[in-house]
């Protein structure tokens, strides 16, 4: 069967697209928006985005990185506080050289080792090996601060005893309880010669109960036992 004549659109088939209408074809309805007259090439490209600054995982945990400056502040701090202790610092007690007997008499009790100013002299120096010589420094100090009879001094003195061995600040700061303390505080507000007599007597205790021992069975004591003092100690 003969089919039915074809209109003149239909031989020709679709329109042709407009140069926009192309422009839209190819590049997509999202880029279309974009004025004709700018094609994806003149398009400006995107701002790159900065990379994130990089984080040191140390800052932010307390952690011992050596490049942590936290724990860098601690160590400057410790080794400080090692070395003010090392210092050279007041001279020892002036005393004669102890008798043998004198020698074996501190193994018999704390208190005549304390008693003796040569005994003191020595435990002193064995102290300060193990880094505790601010004990029998403070321990001193207060002797001299009972034996004085001048309120000004007394103020003076009791002042530089608490700056010096009470004050957490200080790097020869004595291990003293919290109601030792606290009754420090309060009788540093009118200080007498007796203000620290508490805190002697529980350092007086911690050296006898930890120090002590030890130092009856160190080479220190031991040597004087078998050789009687050192030229060094008979001029103490």
């Amino acid at each position: 069967p003969e089919q039915a004549p074809q209109s003149l659109g239909d031989l020709l088939g679709p329109p042709m697209p407009t140069p926009h209408e192309a422009e839209k074809q190819h590049t997509g309805p999202e880029e279309a928006d974009q004025p004709p007259s700018m094609s994806r090439h003149d398009a400006a490209p995107p701002a790159a985005v900065p990379a994130a600054p990089s984080r040191n995982p140390c800052c932010l945990c307390w952690c011992c990185c050596c490049s942590c400056s936290w724990n860098e502040e601690r160590r400057r701090a410790w080794r400080a506080s090692r070395e003010t202790k090392l210092q050279p610092l007041p001279s020892c007690e002036a005393c004669a050289a102890p008798s043998p007997e004198e020698v074996r008499s501190w193994a018999q009790s704390f208190d005549k080792l304390m008693r003796s100013p040569a005994g003191r002299n020595v435990f002193r120096e064995f102290l300060r090996t193990e880094y505790s010589e601010e004990n029998m420094l403070f321990w001193l100090a207060c002797e001299e601060l009972k034996a004085e009879a001048n309120q000004h001094v007394v103020d003076e003195k009791a002042r530089l005893i608490y700056e010096d061995y009470v004050s957490i600040l200080s790097p020869k700061e004595v291990s003293l309880d919290s109601r030792v303390r606290e009754g420090i505080n309060k009788r540093m507000q009118e200080p007498s010669a007796h203000t620290f007599d508490d805190a002697q007597l529980q350092i007086y205790t911690l050296m006898h109960r930890d120090s002590y021992p030890r130092f009856l069975s160190s080479p220190v004591y031991r040597a004087l036992l078998l050789h009687g003092p050192t030229p060094s100690s008979s001029e103490a």
